[in-house]
């Protein structure tokens, strides 16, 4: 009723959110995303291997999101549980729905070689709305990305690889997720913490890219929405998409060599 939740936001406001970019170093691209006590870490490690037979010409795109025992006490240690599941399969369903990188850019060698990115998304430390930071995440890894070019010896057959020349992903799109929780079946809020999570009637995640158009509508179960109130949401993803966009851009500028 009065606009005011536990931690002192509106309705319709956010948490702080903050990206480093490059914090593993041992991975071919790294980023650590905070979203308010959220904070989940995504590393990619690119590996060569044959492309499919039936998509000869195409790479891959593993992404895997664990939910270790130390971010939240709701969590077990052992194999992925029902909520990592879903959200690897959420990220997997945006990768490839929103064409974030073209697979066949990944292709060296039609038919012979193809890079396999393995997009691990950890959460550190789970404070709800885990889809958001981990599209956010990947996002911000993937743009951190430099790979050797690879060349094939037509006399041997083998790959020879050039780690002096590295070259970015060429990212197509910037997906971005914004999440709502719904209340009641009529009130919604944004970015929901765990608490509100857990105190919801059902949640929703709307994905939009550059252009403002729907990559996905992620709703597991819950309430219903009117097509007013989804139409609303997909209003405020847009505008949260620019926000995201704005800060990937900034940090992403801060480090490039000068």
């Amino acid at each position: 009723k009065e606009n005011c939740r536990p931690d002192g936001r509106e309705l319709g406001e956010f948490r702080a959110t903050t990206v480093n970019i490059g914090s593993i170093t041992t991975a071919d691209g790294s980023a650590l995303v905070k979203l308010g006590n959220t904070t989940v870490i995504c590393g990619v490690k690119a590996e060569l291997a044959a492309p499919a037979a039936d998509s000869a010409n195409k790479g891959y795109i593993v992404p895997n999101v664990e939910l270790p025992s130390l971010c939240s006490t709701m969590f077990r240690s052992g194999p992925p549980g029902e909520e990592a599941q879903a959200a690897s399969q959420f990220i997997a369903d945006v990768i490839e729905n929103s064409q974030i990188i073209a697979k066949e850019d990944l292709c060296i060698a039609n038919g012979k070689l193809a890079w396999v990115l393995y997009c691990d998304i950890i959460c550190l430390d789970y404070d709800g709305n885990i889809l958001d930071a981990s599209s956010f995440a990947l996002l911000a890894a993937l743009k951190n990305v430099q790979l050797p070019s690879v060349t094939i010896n037509e006399e041997t057959g083998s790959s020879e690889v050039n780690l002096k020349q590295k070259n970015p992903l060429i990212i197509r799109q910037h997906p971005v997720a914004t999440s709502f929780a719904i209340f009641d079946d009529t009130l919604l809020i944004v970015d929901p913490t765990a608490e509100e999570e857990h105190l919801a009637t059902g949640t929703v995640t709307i994905v939009t890219d550059d252009e403002g158009r729907l990559c996905s509508v992620h709703k597991p179960g819950g309430s219903p929405l009117t097509g007013a109130k989804l139409q609303d949401c997909i209003t405020r993803a847009i505008t949260r998409h620019k926000e995201v966009k704005k800060l990937i851009d900034k940090v992403i500028k801060s480090i490039k060599p000068k």
